[in-house]
């Protein structure tokens, strides 16, 4: 059997005790960047679902969409021509990364038959 010198006794203890905090960090920042993209998708799909929603005029259902995602979240309606594009943007988690705001755009073309129905 191998003895350990005095001064080394409890270096592995120390060793590990400096990196487990950096390996939880880590960690933290890997499982909010997945939280974070997942919303982005999550967002991209809706804001392409409300923009064909109100570009063909059914105005309830995009309301009842955009009711399904939850308080907090910021439209902004924008006309390019025949496109009406809509813009949706949320800070969807707390803690340290709710500093951060996710945004996603779609873009839809108006048929001439719900032009009136579009809000502008």
């Amino acid at each position: 059997m191998r003895s350990v010198p005095p001064g080394d006794r409890g270096a592995v203890t120390a060793e590990f005790a400096l990196a487990l905090p950096v390996l939880l960090a880590v960690l933290m920042l890997a499982v909010g960047s997945i939280l974070l993209a997942t919303h982005r998708v999550t967002l991209a799909s809706a804001a392409a679902e409300v923009a064909r929603l109100e570009a063909r005029g059914d105005m309830p259902a995009a309301r009842q969409r955009l009711a399904g995602l939850g308080s907090g979240i910021g439209v902004t309606r924008s006309r390019d021509g025949p496109l009406l594009c809509i813009a949706l943007r949320m800070h969807p988690v707390g803690g340290l990364l709710s500093a951060i705001a996710v945004s996603a755009t779609a873009c839809a073309a108006v048929s001439e038959a719900s032009e009136a129905a579009v809000v502008q």
